[in-house]
C-alpha cells in the first residue's frame, strides 16, 4: 500500500504536475464504517482542483472558508464525477458574492487531526481580519492512530489534557494525538489570532436510524456544542437541522439523498445540507453572527398564495385548495393567441369550478421530468403545497430526448429505480434517473406534504399509423402503469381518453392496400385532425387544449378522484 503524501511532498509535486500524470496513486481504503473513500487518491491532484487558500477574495471583501471532509467536498475535483456531492459546492448560492467569497477548502478523507496537520497551515496563512471559518469535520476521526494508510484517528471527547504519543507510519515521525475537542480549540485559537471569526458546525447526518426510527445524531454534536459554549463561539447544529428534515421524509426519499453508501450525499443531499447550513446561520440568535447574516442571500420560495384565498361578502378570508398542473408545453404553452399553441391546463377553467378550487399552471414548455426537477421548477411547487392540495403530473414528450446534450432532459427509459452518472456535453456530470424514478419522486413529495398526486399520461400526437391515431402504450403508457401499480397513485389516462375521442371522429377501419393511396389517406387524417393541433404533431391548438381538458375531467370522474368534486357540474 502506497503512503499518502506529506504536505511538503505535495507542494513539490504541484510544481511538476504535468510530468507526474498522477499515475502513482494509493489504493482505495475501506474505513471502520465500511466506506471506501477514494477522495484522497492524491492530495497533490486535489490541491490542483481546490482553490489556493485566499485566492477567491474580491478586493477587501472577507472570505468564508469551509473546513471539512468529503461530506463538504466530494471527489478529488468536487465535480460530481462519481455521483456524490459535498454540500460546500452549493454553499455559495446562499451568500452575496458582492459581499463575501465562499471558499471550499474541504477535502475527502480528512479528519480534524489530518486536516489540521496537513492542510490547515496554508488556510491559516491566508486568513485576514474579518474573514469567517466554518469548521465542520469529524466523520473520519476513527480508525488507528498511527497506521501506514491514514493515521487520522483522534481521541473521542473534549478532554484538554489527554493525548497519545507514538510513531506515525504514514509520516514516518514521532506524533502526538489529541482529543476531538483539543483540535477544535486549536482551530478556534488560531482563527482568532488572525482576527477572523470561527464557527463550529456539527456533522452532516448519516443514513442510519436509532431504535426509535429516527436518523442517528452523531456524538460529535455534543462535543462541538460544548467546545463552542466554553470558547464563546457560534455553533450551528447542522446534524440536527438536516436530521430533522430527513426524519420527515419517507425511507425511500432519505435513501436517494445519499449515494453509494450511508455517509456521502447525492446532489439532493448536498443541496439539503447546504441550505440547512445557511438557514442555521440565518436563524441563529448569536450576536456574533450578525455581520455574516447580513451577507446571506436566502431564496424566497414561490407560494402562489394569491389564488388560494377568497374574500367572502362579510369580509372574512377563506382558503381554497389548489390544483397545481405540472408538465411540458402540452400542459402550458404560449396560451395567448387564438391561432397559436395552447397547453390544456390553460383551459382548465372550462372544466373546474374556480369558486371552489384555485388553478395554478406550473408547467413549462420544453421540460422533462428530469429538467423540471433539476431547474428547481418542481421545488417551487413542493414548497407551495399544503394539505388538501392536488398536483397533476404529466411528462413524457421531452423525456425521450438525448441524455447528454445541451438541453440535458433525456431520462433512462424505464420505470424501475435506476440511475447512472453521465458526463454531459458541456463537461459537467449529472446523476440521471429513470422516467419512473422521477415520477415516483414527485409522487412521494406530494404525499409528504399532505397533497394528492395524480399521474396523467402524455397527450397523443397527430400521427395515424394504420389509419388510427398513434398509441404509446408499450413505452410511456407501460411505464406509467408500472408506477401506478407500485405506488397506488391516482391515474388519469389522458393519452387514451383523447386518442379515443380522435379515433371516434377520424379513424378508418382499414387503409387502402395500395401504398400510395394509404399514404394519402393518412395525410388526409392528419389534416382533418389538424384542427386540434398546431405547428406540428405534438402541440395543440386552443381547440385541442380544450379537448384534452375535457378528457381530463372525464378521467377524473371515471376514477372517482376527490379532485372530481371540484369540476363544474
Amino acid at each position: 500500500m502506497k503512503q499518502l503524501l506529506t504536505t511538503m511532498t505535495v507542494l513539490m509535486l504541484v510544481l511538476s504536475v504535468h510530468a507526474q500524470n498522477f499515475d502513482n496513486l494509493p489504493d482505495p481504503i475501506e474505513d471502520v464504517n465500511k466506506v471506501v473513500d477514494n477522495t484522497p487518491d492524491s492530495i497533490a491532484k486535489a490541491l490542483m482542483s481546490r482553490p489556493a487558500p485566499g485566492t477567491t477574495r474580491k478586493g477587501d471583501n472577507p472570505v468564508l472558508f469551509l473546513i471539512g471532509n468529503s461530506t463538504m467536498r466530494n471527489g478529488t475535483r468536487g465535480d460530481g464525477s462519481n455521483g456524490q456531492w459535498g454540500w460546500g459546492y452549493y454553499a455559495s448560492k446562499y451568500f452575496d458574492a458582492e459581499k463575501i467569497a465562499v471558499e471550499n477548502q474541504a477535502l475527502g478523507g480528512m479528519s480534524t487531526r489530518t486536516f489540521y496537520t496537513d492542510l490547515w497551515p496554508a488556510v491559516r496563512e491566508a486568513l485576514k481580519p474579518g474573514d469567517w471559518v466554518i469548521v465542520s469535520i469529524g466523520h473520519n476521526d476513527n480508525g488507528e492512530f498511527f497506521d501506514q494508510k491514514r493515521a487520522r484517528a483522534v481521541i473521542p471527547g473534549v478532554d484538554m489534557d489527554t493525548c497519545y504519543i507514538g510513531f506515525n507510519q504514514r509520516t514516518q515521525r514521532q506524533d502526538t494525538v489529541y482529543s476531538y475537542g483539543h483540535y477544535l480549540r486549536s482551530y478556534i485559537r488560531e482563527i482568532r489570532a488572525k482576527g477572523a471569526n470561527p464557527i463550529l458546525m456539527s456533522l452532516t447526518p448519516r443514513n442510519a436510524y436509532d431504535e426509535k426510527g429516527r436518523i442517528v445524531r452523531k456524538p460529535q454534536t455534543e462535543w462541538g456544542a460544548y467546545v463552542a459554549a466554553t470558547e464563546g463561539v457560534p455553533f450551528i447544529d447542522l446534524n440536527e437541522l438536516s436530521g430533522k428534515k430527513l426524519d420527515s421524509f419517507s425511507r425511500w426519499k432519505v435513501d436517494y439523498h445519499f449515494l453509494g453508501d450511508k455517509i456521502h450525499t447525492s446532489k439532493f443531499g448536498a443541496e439539503l445540507n447546504a441550505y440547512n447550513a445557511a438557514f442555521g446561520i440565518m436563524q441563529s440568535r448569536n450576536p456574533l453572527l450578525k455581520p455574516l447574516q447580513r451577507m446571506l442571500k436566502m431564496p424566497i420560495p414561490d407560494k402562489w398564495i394569491a389564488n388560494r384565498y377568497i374574500i367572502a361578502k362579510d369580509g372574512s378570508v377563506k382558503a381554497k385548495p389548489v390544483v397545481f398542473f405540472t408538465g411540458d408545453s402540452t400542459v402550458k404553452n404560449a396560451d395567448n393567441d387564438d391561432d397559436g399553441m395552447w397547453g390544456w391546463a390553460s383551459q382548465a377553467f372550462t372544466v373546474f369550478d374556480e369558486s371552489k378550487i384555485a388553478l395554478v399552471n406550473a408547467a413549462k414548455a420544453g421540460r422533462s421530468t428530469r429538467s423540471f426537477i433539476r431547474e428547481g421548477l418542481w421545488e417551487k411547487v413542493y414548497n407551495s403545497l399544503q394539505p388538501g392540495d392536488f398536483v397533476t403530473i404529466e411528462f413524457g414528450h421531452n423525456d425521450i430526448c438525448p441524455i447528454t446534450d445541451s438541453k440535458a432532459r433525456g431520462v433512462i427509459a424505464e420505470s424501475k429505480d435506476t440511475c447512472h452518472v453521465y458526463k454531459l456535453d458541456n463537461g459537467t456530470y449529472e446523476v440521471v434517473y429513470s422516467f419512473g424514478w422521477y415520477l415516483k419522486k414527485m409522487i412521494d413529495d406530494c404525499r409528504e406534504k399532505g397533497a394528492t398526486p395524480i399521474l396523467v399520461s402524455l397527450t397523443p400526437r397527430n400521427e395515424w399509423p394504420g389509419g388510427r391515431i398513434e398509441r404509446r402504450d408499450g413505452s410511456y403508457g407501460k411505464w406509467y402503469r408500472e408506477v401506478v401499480e407500485e405506488t397506488g397513485v391516482e391515474f388519469v389516462d389522458l393519452h387514451n381518453l383523447s386518442a379515443d375521442f380522435l379515433d371516434k371522429k377520424f379513424a378508418v377501419k382499414k387503409l387502402p392496400d395500395d401504398k400510395e393511396k394509404a399514404k394519402a389517406k393518412v395525410a388526409e387524417l392528419k389534416e382533418k385532425a389538424g384542427k386540434y393541433f398546431n405547428h406540428d404533431h405534438t402541440h395543440t391548438s386552443k381547440l385541442g387544449a380544450q379537448m384534452n381538458a375535457q378528457s381530463m375531467a372525464k378521467g377524473l370522474r371515471a376514477i372517482h378522484s376527490p379532485l372530481a368534486e371540484y369540476l363544474k357540474k
